[in-house]
């Protein structure tokens, strides 16, 4: 395993929406990490966003980026139907690597990163960085100390309205079926079944619905599943995106109680203990990625595992792709 000692500087490829204030600024706040190149196609996009950020050096070809010697590892932040091609390079060059969620658009392209940078011997992470919340580490610690008795089932609803921009049939990449098979579910649902592995456990068998129901885009809109984790605890899901309802709600029941709680929404976790209800408020970090990165950093330093891999990546990409109908279950 790698182990650091001095700073890591660190290259980004695809430097949009997301790096501007949920990561970028994470990777510069953390101690021990640097950003010392950015990759975008559009060179004036490109330079405007190293200037702003006060990076120094900016590319349009991520080859150059990934083989230059002053970058130490590197942070794909790229639609996923290019994660595997860019992964696979980043692997080939030994460097230490996060990539956005999820892994990559099917299960197989996904095991393949995973393989390339364990052949490697290289440290793979993934941006599923609801692991490392405060609000999602303190729900952990209620049934760690088993809160709410032995755990039966967690279920989730995710609902919206179609966007102005679905409406439009403009394009988006999130609608794209050759980015994002399982359209919305692959942007937002990977971030809570990634969750629920990580609360719960891996999950041993899963099957699931999915069609599009409203016909504004190619990918699917609207999912159903139901599952079973390794130890036992049932689980539940639909998800669409056509619906009149704005509606992000997880339910964790157990024999003594029962956490609510929502994937996206900052509301107050609800705890019921056999009638007695309580709230508990815990806001998100200003960049909200701040704490996956420092659990980077901790491994890459410290020998201290991050939550969010490759290997547990994978896993929640087999999950998605049995929902969304790829994967035979077994």
């Amino acid at each position: 395993m790698l182990n650091y000692t001095k700073p890591i500087r660190w290259g980004i490829i695809g430097c949009g929406d997301v790096t501007e204030y949920k990561s970028g600024p994470a990777y510069q706040q953390t101690e021990g990490f640097t950003i010392s190149a950015v990759m975008r196609r559009n060179a004036k996009k490109a330079k405007d966003y190293a200037s702003r950020h006060k990076i120094d050096k900016y590319y349009v070809d991520a080859d150059e980026l990934i083989n230059d010697p002053n970058v130490d590892a590197v942070y794909i932040a790229t639609p996923p139907d290019t994660h595997k091609l860019y992964g696979l390079k980043v692997a080939m060059a030994g460097k230490p690597c996060c990539i956005e969620k999820p892994l990559a658009p099917t299960y197989k392209d996904s095991l393949a990163i995973y393989e390339a940078f364990k052949a490697a011997k290289t440290p793979l992470f993934v941006a599923y960085y609801r692991r490392c919340l405060p609000r999602f580490t303190k729900i952990k610690k209620l049934l760690d100390k088993n809160t709410i008795g032995d755990l039966r089932h967690v279920s989730w609803q995710l609902s919206k309205p179609p966007s102005s921009i679905d409406l439009s049939k403009s394009d988006n990449w999130r609608t794209n079926p050759d980015v994002a098979p399982g359209g919305y579910f692959d942007d937002l649902a990977s971030h809570g079944l990634d969750l629920f592995t990580w609360l719960l456990g891996n999950v041993k068998k899963v099957n699931g619905i999915s069609l599009n129901q409203q016909g504004l885009y190619k990918a699917k809109d609207a999912f159903t599943a139901c599952w079973i984790h390794e130890n036992n605890v049932t689980g539940s899901g639909f998800w669409n995106f056509g619906s009149s309802q704005n509606v992000d709600k997880v339910s964790l029941l157990g024999s003594k109680g029962e956490i609510v709680f929502s994937i996206f929404n900052e509301n107050p976790i609800v705890l019921n203990l056999e009638g007695k209800i309580s709230k508990i408020e815990i806001k998100h970090p200003k960049h909200v990625q701040l704490h996956h990165v420092e659990s980077m950093r901790n491994q890459l330093f410290d020998n201290i595992m991050a939550p969010s891999n490759g290997e547990t990546a994978v896993h929640t990409s087999w999950i998605m792709d049995h929902i969304v109908g790829d994967l035979q279950s077994f």
